[in-house]
C-alpha cells in the first residue's frame, strides 16, 4: 500500500481478521450512545405527564391514567439504564481487547519483519528510533483504540441521534441548533490538518531521543573512562529540549480546539433557549417537548467539547500509525524464500566467482572481483589489513548483504536460491564481538537449538574449554551472564560463543577474529579447541593474528578487496611477500 494512504485506512487493511471484532465493538457503542440519549427523552415525557396529565404524549397511546404513565416510564427508566450499563460494558470489554490483540499482533508482526531486514538497513536507521516505534507508537495505536474510537464513534452517532429527535420535535428548531455542528466539526479538521505534521515531527523527535538515550546506555564505560558524563549529557538535553519544543507546537494547537468549540456550543445552546422559550409561550411547542430540546441540546453539544481530548489523541495515534505501518511495508532487500535444504545434505564446497561488493554507491569497492574456491572440509584462512574485505567475505557467504555482481556457490549451487533459514542454519558463525543473551550460561550455549539436553551443553563446553570457568561460577551452567553477558570476561564471553557453535555442529564454521581480543592463555586455549572442531567440516577463519592460522590448508592475503597471495603457510614465508612480512612484524624477525 503506498505510503500516502490514509494511515486509518492502513490500519483497517491490517487489521483484516479483526473486522468482526470492530462491527461488534462499534454496535455496542452506538447502541450504548442510544440507550444514553433515550434519558433527556424520557425527562421531556415526563414533564408532559405533569403538565398534561391525561392529554399528554402517553395518554394517546393508551396509558391515560397519569399514575399508569409515570409506571411506565419507571420501567422504561430501568430498561434504558440497564441497557446503557449493559452495552457500556460490552464496547469497553470489546474495544480493550480489540486494543490488545491488535497491538500484540503488530508488534509481533513488526519485529519479525525487522529481524528479516538486511544488515544494510540497520546501519542506515537507529536502533532507538526502531525501539521507539515498535514501543511506545503501537502503545499509542492502543490508546486509540482503547477509548478514541469509541469516543468518535459515539460523538458522530449522538449528533445524528439528537438532530434526529430534534427534527422530529421542530424543524425550526432544530435548524437553528444545529447550525454550530458543522462549523465545530469543520474547525476540529482544521485544526487536526494543523496538528498532523506536528504530531509527525514529536514522534520523530523522540525516535531521536531515544537513539541518543540507548546509544549512550550501551557504551556508558567509556563514557565514564573518558569522564564525559556532561557532555552526554548536554547531548540528552538538546535532544529532549527538542522533543519538548515539537510537543509545545503540538499542545498549542491542541489546547486552542476546546474554547472555540465551546463558543459555538454556547451559540447553539442559547438558541435554544430562547427560541425555544418563544415557541413554548406562544403555545407553539409543547412543554415536554421544551424540557426535551434543552437537555438534549447540552447532550448534543456538550460531549463536542472533547473533541480537543480526541483530536489529540487521534493525531498522534495517527502519526504513530504511520510510522509503525512504514516500518511493516519496508520491503526485504533479501528474500527468504528458496530451496529447502538440510544440514546434513550440505558438503561444504564454497565457491566466490568473480563477487564484487561495495557497501555504498560511491564508496571504493569492498571486494573488488574475488574468484576463490574451497573444497568441502578444508581449512582456508584469510588475513591482512583492517577493511581489505576479509569480514565482508563472510557476510556474503551469511547473506548479510547481497553482491552487486557475482555468484557464491554452495556445493555448486547459488546461495541465492536456498532458503535463507537453511543456509544459515548449515553455518556456525563466531564473531569478534560475541552477542549473549541476558540468559543462564547453559541457555546461552544452546541458543538457537531446541530440545537439547544438559549433557549435550556440557560437552560443547568441555570442547571449547569454557567447562572449568563455568563450573567456578556461583550457579555454575545455571549462572545468569547479564545483559549482553557484561557479568563476563570477554575470553569467557568468546569460548561461550565457541561452544554455541560447537553445539550447533555444522557443516561450514566461520570464525571471524575469534581470538583477537583475548590474552595469551584464553587464545591457546581456544586454539586447542579450533584444531579439534574444524577437522571434518569447511572452516573459514579471519585472524590477524597468524599464528593461528598456520595449519590451515591455504591462507589468502587480503588488500583493497583483492586476493594478492594464497598458499600454505610455509610457501607464502618463501614467497617473501606481504604474508611474510606480516609474519617478521608479528614474530620480530628481521
Amino acid at each position: 500500500m503506498h505510503p500516502a494512504t490514509h494511515p486509518l485506512r492502513r490500519l483497517f487493511g491490517y487489521a483484516r481478521q479483526y473486522r468482526r471484532d470492530v462491527i461488534a465493538a462499534s454496535l455496542y457503542s452506538i447502541l450504548n450512545k442510544l440507550f444514553d440519549v433515550l434519558p433527556e427523552v424520557l425527562i421531556g415525557v415526563a414533564v408532559d405527564v405533569v403538565v398534561n396529565r391525561k392529554e399528554s404524549f402517553l395518554a394517546r397511546l393508551g396509558f391515560v391514567d397519569p399514575k399508569d404513565q409515570l409506571v411506565l416510564l419507571a420501567l422504561l427508566t430501568v430498561v434504558i439504564w440497564v441497557g446503557e450499563s449493559l452495552f457500556e460494558y460490552l464496547y469497553e470489554v470489546r474495544w480493550r481487547r480489540l486494543a490488545q490483540d491488535l497491538q500484540h499482533d503488530m508488534r509481533m508482526d513488526a519485529y519479525s519483519h525487522v529481524q528479516k531486514l538486511e544488515l544494510a538497513y540497520f546501519e542506515r536507521n537507529r536502533t532507538g528510533n526502531l525501539l521507539a516505534i515498535l514501543n511506545e507508537d503501537i502503545n499509542q495505536m492502543e490508546r486509540f483504540l482503547n477509548g478514541g474510537a469509541n469516543d468518535l464513534l459515539q460523538v458522530f452517532c449522538g449528533t445524528l441521534m439528537v438532530g434526529g429527535v430534534f427534527f422530529v420535535l421542530t424543524s425550526k428548531l432544530a435548524f437553528l441548533a444545529l447550525v454550530p455542528v458543522p462549523f465545530i466539526l469543520y474547525g476540529a479538521f482544521w485544526f487536526q490538518s494543523r496538528l498532523a505534521p506536528r504530531y509527525t515531527a514529536v514522534r520523530e523527535a523522540a525516535g531521536a531521543l531515544a537513539a541518543r538515550l540507548n546509544n549512550n546506555l550501551g557504551g556508558v564505560a567509556t563514557i565514564k573512562a573518558y569522564t564525559a558524563e556532561d557532555f552526554e549529557a548536554e547531548h540528552i538535553r538538546t535532544g529532549s529540549d527538542t522533543y519538548r519544543i515539537r510537543n509545545g507546537e503540538a499542545i498549542r494547537w491542541a489546547a486552542a480546539i476546546t474554547p472555540v468549540i465551546r463558543m459555538a456550543i454556547l451559540a447553539g445552546f442559547t438558541v435554544t433557549l430562547l427560541y425555544g422559550g418563544f415557541l413554548a409561550l406562544n403555545g407553539e411547542l409543547g412543554v415536554g417537548s421544551y424540557s426535551v430540546l434543552v437537555y438534549l441540546t447540552q447532550r448534543l453539544l456538550w460531549p463536542l467539547t472533547r473533541l480537543a481530548e480526541m483530536t489529540d489523541l487521534y493525531q498522534r495515534s495517527m502519526a504513530s500509525i504511520q510510522r509503525v505501518m512504514d516500518l511493516l511495508q519496508t520491503p526485504l532487500a533479501i528474500p527468504y524464500e528458496g530451496r529447502h535444504v538440510k544440514p546434513a545434505e550440505v558438503r561444504g564446497a564454497l565457491e566466490f566467482d568473480d563477487v564484487r561488493f561495495t557497501y555504498e554507491a560511491g564508496n571504493t569497492p569492498a571486494l573488488d572481483g574475488i574468484r576463490l574456491q574451497v573444497p568441502a572440509g578444508q581449512t582456508v584462512a584469510f588475513v591482512g589489513t583492517t577493511g581489505s574485505g576479509k569480514s565482508t567475505l563472510t557476510k556474503l557467504l551469511l547473506r548479510f548483504y547481497e553482491p552487486q555482481s557475482g555468484n557464491i556457490l554452495l556445493d555448486g549451487r547459488p546461495i541465492g536460491e536456498l532458503n535463507l533459514q537453511d543456509l544459515r542454519r548449515a553455518v556456525g558463525y563466531v564473531a569478534q564481538d560475541t552477542f549473549l543473551a541476558d540468559a543462564t550460561v547453559a541457555e546461552n550455549i544452546a541458543y538457537g537449538s531446541r530440545e537439547i539436553d544438559r549433557a549435550a551443553i556440557v560437552r560443547a563446553a568441555q570442547a571449547a574449554e569454557a567447562h572449568e570457568f563455568i563450573e567456578a561460577l556461583p550457579q555454575g551452567y545455571d549462572t545468569q551472564v547479564g545483559e549482553r553477558g557484561m557479568k563476563l570476561s570477554g575470553g569467557q564471553r568468546q569460548r561461550l560463543a565457541l561452544a554455541r557453535a560447537i553445539l550447533k555442529d555444522p557443516p561450514i564454521l566461520i570464525l571471524d577474529e575469534a581470538t583477537s581480543a583475548v590474552d595469551n592463555e584464553t587464545e591457546a586455549a581456544i586454539q586447542r579447541s579450533l584444531e579439534r572442531i574444524v577437522v571434518g567440516r569447511t572452516s573459514l577463519i579471519i585472524a590477524h593474528r597468524l599464528s593461528t592460522i598456520r595449519h590451515a590448508h591455504c591462507i589468502h592475503v587480503m588488500e583493497q578487496g583483492r586476493i594478492v597471495e594464497s598458499g600454505t603457510h610455509e610457501a607464502l614465508l618463501k614467497r617473501n611477500g606481504v604474508y611474510a612480512a606480516l609474519w617478521r612484524l608479528q614474530t620480530g624477525e628481521r
